[in-house]
């Protein structure tokens, strides 16, 4: 079976079906009720191309579940740096970037809280950089929003509310600034057309007229 040999399976009793999924590491995940071992690998045989598939495409992926156990970088506008792990005997962590790398220095080794300096990060600088750029393009398009907010999601890298609330992904400060500013214009665009069609997409394009450009990069990062 070679690596198909390697997954965690889950035993649901309340399934009627077998589920293949990934999780933020890159396991994959079986969740069924109450099968044969024989029925499993069937399925992880029939289902080989599209395994291999998804696992290249998280492996490819810029911005994945860290692993703490081996060489990490962090990306930042677009570059990757390493990050360096050094244990201390202050209580208290502490997490530093000095424009060529990262460095996390800990107590004790917790890689959920090491996680959380990390977002941490990402949304203090977010939140000194995105609102400047929001303004400069506000008044190029005359479209201002009512407020901004910021949080880490998995789903989406912006959003625009009815009442024109324009809500930013922190993780943003991991792309370059080109697609940063793509990810602006496009917001500030709903506040004109709460839609994707074509006038929106003409909007967009009226500032940055190379946007597919910008939407092909994106693909390659994930929040």
């Amino acid at each position: 079976m070679g690596f198909l040999s390697q997954y965690i399976h889950i035993i649901n009793p309340k399934l009627k079906h077998i589920y293949l999924m990934f999780d933020n590491g890159g396991n994959l995940i079986i969740k069924s009720p109450k099968v044969s071992q024989q029925k499993i690998e069937q399925l992880l045989l029939k289902k080989a191309s599209w395994i291999s598939r998804s696992r290249e495409r998280l492996h490819n992926k810029k911005g994945k579940a860290l692993d703490f156990s081996g060489n990490l970088e962090l990306y930042f506008m677009g570059m990757s740096y390493p990050l360096v792990l050094i244990q201390h005997s202050k209580k208290r962590m502490q997490f530093k970037f000095d424009g060529s790398k990262f460095t996390l220095c800990y107590h004790t080794y917790d890689e959920i809280l090491f996680q959380t300096h990390i977002d941490l990060f990402y949304k203090r600088e977010a939140q000194k950089y995105i609102p400047f750029h929001v303004d400069l393009w506000a008044e190029k398009m005359s479209l201002v929003p009512s407020s901004l907010r910021f949080r880490k999601t998995k789903r989406q890298w912006g959003s625009c509310s009815g009442k024109n609330i324009l809500s930013f992904n922190t993780m943003m400060m991991k792309l370059p600034l080109n697609v940063i500013e793509y990810i602006i214009v496009h917001e500030l665009a709903h506040i004109r057309h709460k839609h994707h069609q074509k006038d929106f997409w003409q909007l967009v394009e009226n500032y940055l007229p190379d946007y597919r450009t910008h939407t092909d990069e994106l693909k390659n990062y994930t929040t």
